[in-house]
């Protein structure tokens, strides 16, 4: 499905009817990212209709010479959620830079949001500023290693803290795929010039009082997981969690943990 905002389409698709659920992927991949590790959740929950965006430039999503900071990406998402479901409270998930845009979209609209799920979040923006463990591999398959190409290789050791068969043919599928769509020029761009909000995202009127859900990667050496505990003063509902044997791609290497933390999620959104 196609949404135009200002002169840009942007791609999505919809799946389900109910509740809204508003989906953000990361930087460079698209919205299969997160249809692959969401879907799984609603296998046996109907009511709720599960909206994944593709971000400016990534995916099937339009690229344009204006957007040139993440300010502009952020306002672009909201102009998006405003035309898709008008005046209706939703869910909201992000995954590393949707989850920073996430946080923005908690800053200017907080009181739409009823819920709120942040996985392996950007929190830090400046990329020399965030305070990142160093990249380890805590399980090696050297088998599966030589009989991928090099560059996937690469890849793979450079992304991953646990290597198997399973994480390599999702990953392959769902965050190599995207890569391989995404405007790197107009994403580079932003990263190199706009990608730190132009404001203090964390600073809110009011704390976020719905039920969120935290996860972050012990081994993420991405994003990392101790600047996430400055900001969980601003989320009093919020389960905070930090997984052993999990990096960037946490809801990949530890995919049960992910499915029953965010089975809890909605059922407490569902009590709330």
């Amino acid at each position: 499905m196609e949404c135009k905002v200002k002169d840009i389409s942007i791609n999505y698709e919809v799946i389900g009817s109910g509740k809204p659920i508003v989906v953000l992927h990361g930087y460079y991949i698209d919205h299969r990212a997160m249809t692959a590790c969401m879907e799984p959740v609603f296998n046996s929950k109907n009511d709720y209709k599960r909206i994944y965006i593709d971000l400016p430039g990534m995916g099937k999503s339009g690229s344009a010479e204006w957007i040139t900071n993440s300010d502009i990406m952020l306002d672009i998402v909201i102009d998006f959620i405003n035309q898709i479901i008008p005046n209706e409270k939703f869910l909201l998930v992000g995954y590393s830079y949707g989850g920073y845009l996430s946080r923005g979209i908690i800053n200017k609209m907080a009181n739409r949001v009823d819920g709120l799920l942040l996985l392996c979040p950007v929190i830090v923006a400046n990329f020399k500023k965030r305070n990142n463990p160093t990249h380890i591999i805590l399980k090696k398959d050297n088998k599966l290693l030589s009989e991928l190409e090099p560059s996937d290789a690469e890849f793979f050791n450079s992304a991953h803290v646990i290597q198997s068969k399973r994480i390599w043919d999702r990953c392959k599928k769902e965050i190599l795929s995207g890569i391989k769509l995404a405007d790197s020029n107009f994403l580079a761009n932003i990263k190199k010039n706009g990608y730190e909000f132009s404001f203090n995202v964390d600073e809110l009127n009011e704390k976020f009082d719905k039920p969120s859900l935290i996860l972050l990667g012990h081994q993420d050496s991405t994003v990392g997981y101790k600047d996430a505990f400055e900001i969980l003063d601003n989320y009093p509902r919020a389960t905070f969690g930090i997984l052993d044997e999990a990096g960037h791609h946490l809801h990949i290497e530890q995919e049960d943990l992910f499915y029953s933390l965010v089975s809890e999620w909605i059922t407490r959104v569902e009590e709330s």
